[in-house]
């Protein structure tokens, strides 16, 4: 089905993208546009699990790879994505290796997790059930997110679970845990990100950070810092910037 761990352990740069928007045109332009992944963000949306459903639907068969930002690390809703044909979670605000066992344990089956087994969308709806068994060992993805000062200290911890294929730095709310949400420059977050970028050139977890912006200058300096799970904006704000700066060109040229 896919490759994509594979690709980010031979260290090629995997870039994807957040989905907020439970349109399902936009899920088919982002698809089509040619990014590796795309995260249906449950987090910081509106979308319901019906409407997730759907995006992760045509992600699919648009031959990218749907993965799901969860609201929570709740087993519940991570048997429910799986389901629907997600080829994996981003977990948000692990800070713990316990969390992130927990995290692990709802994605895989007994005996290696708890997951209980349906058939649903993923499983070909009861058809390719054994088929699906082993695709969920062999390639399903769990990322964990890095936004807290406390996971930070603790990622050596959290990237020994087995299981769990890599982080994905979340950077305004480890900013915020710090006391300083936004403040990309401030020292403490700059001290933050050396601790992370000193460990991951250790470490054979896939490195990943969210630059939120869609600034491709941001995006290639992460790059070659060795970050290679890379989320590249989100839907709302490539939105929102493209018709503020075509606006502002406009009005510039009618003066």
């Amino acid at each position: 089905m896919t490759n994509l761990k594979s690709r980010a352990r031979e260290k090629q740069v995997v870039i994807g993208s957040w989905i907020t928007l439970a349109h399902p045109a936009i899920a088919e332009i982002m698809a089509k546009a040619g990014f590796d992944w795309l995260a249906v963000d449950l987090e910081h949306s509106v979308i319901t699990i019906r409407e997730a459903e759907e995006l992760i639907r045509i992600i699919d068969l648009c031959g990218v790879v749907p993965l799901v930002r969860l609201s929570s690390n709740d087993p519940v809703q991570i048997k429910r994505v799986m389901d629907a044909g997600a080829h994996g979670v981003i977990v948000p605000m692990v800070n713990s290796a316990e969390e992130a066992r927990k995290a692990v344990k709802a994605v895989r089956y007994p005996p290696d997790g708890k997951r209980s087994v349906g058939l649903a969308r993923a499983q070909g709806y009861g058809s390719s059930f054994d088929k699906y068994k082993e695709w969920l060992n062999q390639e399903s993805i769990v990322i964990v997110q890095i936004e807290h000062i406390t996971a930070v200290e603790n990622l050596d911890a959290i990237l020994s679970v087995d299981g769990v294929d890599g982080f994905i730095v979340g950077p305004y709310d480890l900013s915020g845990s710090l006391g300083i949400p936004g403040q990309f420059d401030n020292e403490l977050m700059i001290n933050a990100m050396e601790k992370i970028e000193i460990f991951m050139r250790g470490s054979s977890k896939i490195p990943g950070y969210h630059v939120v912006e869609p600034d491709i200058d941001q995006l290639q300096m992460r790059a070659r810092d060795g970050y290679l799970f890379l989320a590249y904006s989100v839907d709302f704000r490539m939105l929102d910037t493209c018709c503020r700066s075509a606006i502002k060109k406009i009005l510039f040229n009618a003066k």
